[in-house]
């Protein structure tokens, strides 16, 4: 089973609303997840980005793939950084 790190939409018609969760691949966009990660609310004035960095890496760690998006907001969130760390650190 492949694992990616994605979003899932929420929230109402053009007020968006994410949460980024751990889910099989072959698995729907908005359908059934494995754990959520943390929320992301890109509105204007309101930016907001909640990851809980554990289960992030936890994720990251077994081989989980993060979509270009999720990517981007764990590279802000410093998680990408440590997870290189942590993996090159090993070698």
């Amino acid at each position: 089973m492949a694992v990616k790190l994605r979003l899932t939409r929420m929230g109402a018609k053009k007020r968006p609303f994410y949460r980024i969760v751990a889910s099989d691949s072959r698995s729907p966009r908005d359908g059934k997840y494995l754990e959520l990660v943390g929320t992301y609310n890109p509105l204007p004035g309101e930016k907001e980005v909640k990851i809980n960095e554990e289960v992030a890496l936890k994720w990251l760690r077994q081989g989980a793939i993060p979509s270009d998006t999720v990517k981007n907001l764990f590279s802000e969130a410093g998680i990408m950084k440590k997870f290189a760390e942590e993996r090159d650190g090993k070698r």
